[in-house]
């Protein structure tokens, strides 16, 4: 074969080896931009809440709504009480107090409950692991009465305290079942050999244990802190004056007079914004705890 055959014969040859990569690339592009497009669909009603935030109540109820109204602070100043109106931080607090405290509990019983459950399993651990699941299976209105009634007869309406034990006793099922999975993985050989240098199961699960799972708790651990900051119907019903909480502030801006959309809105951005902070400061964590024994 001469050379100036041999030359189109490589180049074509290239071409088809190059045409399988183009297409992957292709595809990778599509799908990225795809991705990209379902992002912005869903990320679309908290933007449009974030920007209707910024509006006048006129803007904020025109229809269709308008993308050029002028921009205000009126709906954050009359949240943080500039207009005279309730401020909002006692129910700020109370939220804060409420979710923090119920996840520290959650991750101090769940903690031993997982390592009985997944690394020095009891007997019958699957029928343990069916019945917390099964907890979470009785409607929340089912439980609401006889909740109501034992906190009116032992003084505990209104009680701060009434919902850290509540949203401790809620959480507590989806706790045990993430850190099982999660502890599952952790190496029996240095849990062993911890033991064999005299080490006692509050060390072990301290010092050995929580360290090597800390992505799995920090997942646990921020799951639980947002069920407990959104809870809404419990908070409702069981608070009034003392112990509300921020989405039972949430109600109070619709009333008899109407929905006051633009301080609703700035009100939700600002509610929303703890969560976000706290996912965004253990977004390292929180990837790694739900991706952790996904690749074996």
């Amino acid at each position: 074969m001469s050379a100036s055959t041999a030359a189109p014969t490589r180049t074509r040859a290239t071409a088809k080896a190059t045409a399988p990569a183009n297409r992957a690339r292709r595809r990778s592009t599509a799908l990225g931009l795809a991705a990209w497009a379902v992002g912005l669909v869903f990320c679309l009603p908290a933007l449009w809440m974030v920007l209707t935030s910024f509006h006048s109540e006129a803007d904020a109820a025109t229809n269709p709504p308008s993308l050029a109204a002028a921009l205000t602070l009126d709906g954050y100043r009359t949240f943080f009480g500039g207009g005279g109106g309730p401020t909002p931080w006692p129910p700020l607090v109370n939220s804060l107090m409420a979710s923090v405290f119920s996840t520290v509990l959650v991750l101090l019983l769940a903690l031993p409950a997982a390592y009985a459950l997944s690394i020095r399993r009891v007997r019958k651990w699957t029928d343990v692991m069916f019945f917390f699941l099964s907890t979470k299976m009785l409607p929340v209105v089912a439980g609401l009465l006889p909740i109501y009634l034992f906190a009116k007869n032992t003084g505990f309406l209104d009680n701060i305290w009434l919902l850290v034990l509540l949203y401790t006793s809620m959480n507590l099922p989806i706790a045990v079942w993430m850190m099982q999975s999660f502890l599952a993985d952790v190496p029996v050989s240095i849990i062993e050999a911890a033991q064999v240098d005299g080490a006692k199961l509050p060390t072990v699960l301290g010092r050995v244990v929580a360290p090597v799972a800390a992505p799995g708790i920090a997942a646990t651990a921020l799951i639980c802190f947002i069920f407990s900051w959104n809870e809404l119907l419990f908070a409702r019903v069981l608070t009034g004056v003392v112990a509300g909480t921020a989405p039972v502030h949430l109600t109070t801006f619709v009333t008899s007079q109407g929905l006051f959309l633009a301080q609703l809105c700035a009100a939700s951005v600002v509610v929303s914004l703890p969560v976000l902070v706290a996912g965004y400061a253990a977004q390292d964590k929180l990837v790694q705890g739900l991706s952790l024994g996904a690749v074996k």
